[in-house]
């Protein structure tokens, strides 16, 4: 007989106790206990159909482990492919988080229908598919061999995808789907938990890869139990402001690559576009003339793009002065200023600063430094910097200028994008042949420096 039982489970870590706590003693959290009815049945065993493996796993000596390359699929998507690490591994589980109405589904419905020759499936669990259809005759009038499933029982999807047998399947989203084996709603942290659980086993005896769509909470991480991102072999995160036609594809975890790639993408009417060089599409063309506006030389991954660092400088209307930045990190903001004040001896305590990176990005390469107070300097002495400048360095607190990486890739993008001069720490170039390039490089060692190459 099946016995029903109440429990609270952490929705952080998965850990259940028998009544509600405010710490979580397993992970340390705060609050993040919730009630859920548990219905245990010792009858009931995890099994797949079709899948059905007797053998037990055994120990194995590392030194007779054959390691052979991932075999990966190719999605015909030249941003998606890079942040994955170079295509879809087979077997592998990826889970895509965003926002509401960010183009998680326009993403993946978009690169299905791209894909020929795959056999794929796509699981809606949200939408019907008269909805589905709709969305992809405005996205693509290409025929696919793309089966399409509104399901949101787990039993019955793996019952469809035995008969099917797909190369690729797609879950549309996994906080909708829910199993028979858990006596909860759908989107609990039981039902995610074992519904992950269950379709990871699914991708790695079938060699199936899968890829789990999900909703993010009010604090921006997956929603769910923390556990999710545990089982999930790639975790991917697409975000973008609603208010800008630009999305960005981020890998926060990724088992088989690197996790500091990153994917631009450009929301059209028909869909996203992929944007392949963005340090056109990021740079206004137009600013001569106009003060607190810097050209900064960053790199996400491996990729070298060109962003404008917009700043306002104002003496404060009010009595405490404000500090706002958007798309960059609030406390290095405050640092560099603090940086402006000790060491260039520029007052800024009775100023309100705005900083702005234009286009809706959000940079965490701390190369931008020296572009973000030499905007913030521009805008407070209302002097615009020279046209055809941009800078790469970290700045220190005692108000050095700091080595970065990857500086020939950065010195490569301005020279493409015909600047005259780049600003780059001392001693950032051993080993670089210099006459080879056509634009002029200045290194500089501490901010003064800088700003004498800047303002005279």
């Amino acid at each position: 007989m099946a016995k029903a039982k109440t429990v609270y489970v952490c929705s952080s870590c998965g850990a259940d106790s028998p009544k509600w706590q405010g710490k979580c003693p397993n992970c340390g959290e705060w609050n993040t206990y919730v009630e859920e009815l548990i219905k245990k049945d010792t009858s009931a065993k995890l099994s797949l159909p079709g899948l059905v493996n007797d053998e037990k796993a055994k120990p194995i000596l590392l030194r007779d482990i054959t390691a052979e390359e991932e075999t990966r699929i190719d999605l015909q998507n030249e941003e998606l492919n890079r942040v994955l690490g170079g295509g879809l591994v087979k077997g592998s589980l990826v889970l895509i988080g965003g926002e509401p109405g960010i183009g998680k589904s326009t993403l993946v419905l978009q690169t299905v229908l791209n894909l020929k020759g795959l056999r794929t499936l796509y699981v809606s669990g949200e939408e019907s598919s008269r909805q589905l259809k709709l969305r992809a005759d405005r996205l693509s009038n290409e025929s696919s061999d793309c089966f399409i499933l509104c399901e949101t029982n787990l039993e019955q999807i793996f019952v469809q995808a035995q008969n099917v047998k797909p190369e690729l399947m797609i879950i549309d989203s996994v906080q909708t789907i829910f199993t028979e084996m858990v006596e909860s709603s759908p989107g609990s942290v039981s039902q995610v938990r074992e519904c992950s659980a269950m379709i990871l086993k699914y991708a790695k005896e079938s060699g199936v890869p899968v890829l789990l769509i999900g909703h993010i909470n009010k604090e921006g991480s997956i929603a769910g139990p923390k556990v999710l991102e545990h089982i999930v072999d790639t975790v991917l995160q697409f975000e973008g402001d609603q208010h800008y036609m630009y999305r960005i594809l981020r890998s926060i975890k990724n088992r088989f690559g690197s996790t500091a790639e990153l994917g631009i993408y450009e929301m059209r009417q028909e869909g996203l576009r992929e944007v392949s060089n963005p340090s056109e599409l990021l740079l206004t063309q137009n600013h001569e003339g106009l003060s607190g506006v810097a050209i900064a030389a960053a790199v996400e991954g491996i990729r070298p793009f060109l962003i404008e660092t917009q700043a306002l400088v104002s003496t404060a209307v009010y009595g405490t002065p404000q500090r706002s930045a958007t798309g960059f990190d609030l406390r290095r903001m405050s640092m560099l200023l603090a940086v402006l004040e000790k060491r260039a001896g520029f007052k800024l305590v009775q100023k309100d600063v705005f900083l702005n990176i234009a286009g809706g990005l959000k940079v965490n390469d701390p190369a931008i430094d020296l572009a973000v107070i030499s905007s913030v300097l521009s805008s407070s002495l209302d002097i615009s910097i020279e046209q055809g400048t941009c800078m790469a360095g970290e700045v220190g607190l005692s108000g050095e200028i700091r080595p970065v990486n990857r500086i020939e890739q950065r010195i490569a993008e301005a020279e493409k994008l015909g600047f005259n001069r780049i600003l780059i720490p001392h001693n950032n170039l051993k080993g670089f042949d210099m006459s080879k390039c056509k634009i002029r490089i200045i290194q500089v060692r501490k901010v003064e420096e800088a700003f004498r190459h800047l303002f005279g």
